[in-house]
């Protein structure tokens, strides 16, 4: 039977900063801010700036289709505007269209070709579309002018890990760790390399990640899953349990649970309802349907 781990996707890391968003101004509400540009436009319909703030504000409310059309609007009129056409790179970003992102980030490079925020956006961007030699030309073009860049450290040895290269990935990642002890996705990627490992390492890193983050399902099923595969199966069942309070549809969990029951506690009639409970969620996977009836046979 065969498990696999996941690490957390880089959006869900905080790592997006393709997706970066301005804090509104507290002072003034949202709506407000809304109606005053709305007015403004309205009176003004030309107003470069002006679109290019209520695509901003769109942008941070989520309505991204609606920012788009603004930061379009805003770009037609002020073609070079070299913070515009990052936000036009964020947004479209954001609504999916990964191609208009790219190109609107070269249009930013043809500007500013030494411009780092411009640099590492299209690292990120091409991580993205996984064309990882590119992607780690322009995140070491950031590392070498800014050593401790933290995104752009811990891209380059995500991308390591994608090209089976752990060493170099650890060095990068562990780097990560030292600068910035607050990051948890530095924790939990290592944790979680250390764990394919059954390095006893990764129960400090992926602890740490999850003191960084409780609420993180993924940490905790990583660090369930470590345990469970060292037969520490007390400590990977409460993990488990921990993480349904949380996320009560993890159908790995769900299925998990019930192979510690079967192999370890040997109760196959509950094994089997956890079984039930993980192809409820996830009615085609595969391990579950098979341990399913393998409990049902030891049953009868």
């Amino acid at each position: 039977m065969k498990h696999t781990r996941t690490y957390t996707l880089l959006a869900l890391l905080t790592l997006a900063a393709a997706c970066r968003q301005q804090q509104p101004d507290g002072n003034v509400s949202d709506s407000v801010r809304l109606e005053l540009l709305d007015r403004g436009i309205d009176r003004n319909p030309d107003d470069a700036k002006l679109l290019a703030s209520r695509a901003q504000l769109l942008f941070n409310l989520g309505r991204v289709k609606e920012a788009a059309y603004d930061i379009n609007r805003s770009l037609q009129i002020d073609p070079d505007n070299l913070p515009n056409l990052l936000l036009k790179s964020d947004i479209f970003f954001a609504n999916g269209n990964i191609e208009e992102s790219f190109r609107s980030l070269e249009a930013a490079e043809r500007i500013a070709p030494d411009n780092l925020d411009v640099i590492l956006k299209l690292g990120e961007i091409t991580f993205y579309g996984r064309d990882y030699d590119r992607s780690l030309r322009y995140l070491s073009s950031v590392t070498e002018r800014e050593p401790n860049n933290r995104a752009a450290l811990f891209m380059k040895g995500f991308i390591y890990i994608e090209k089976g290269d752990t060493a170099n990935a650890v060095i990068l990642l562990r780097q990560v760790t030292d600068k910035f002890p607050d990051y948890a996705p530095a924790f939990e990627t290592l944790g979680v390399l250390y764990a394919n490992r059954l390095n006893p390492l990764a129960a400090e890193y992926l602890g740490t990640a999850l003191q960084l983050d409780p609420n993180n399902t993924n940490v905790i099923y990583n660090l369930a899953k470590y345990h469970q595969d060292l037969g520490n199966y007390e400590t990977a069942e409460s993990l488990y349990r921990q993480l349904l309070a949380l996320n009560p549809n993890s159908a790995d969990a769900w299925h998990n649970l019930g192979w510690i029951q079967m192999v370890h506690h040997g109760d196959n009639t509950l094994a089997a309802q956890y079984f039930d409970s993980a192809l409820a969620i996830d009615p085609a996977m595969q391990n579950a349907l098979t341990n399913r009836q393998l409990a049902l046979e030891q049953t009868k």
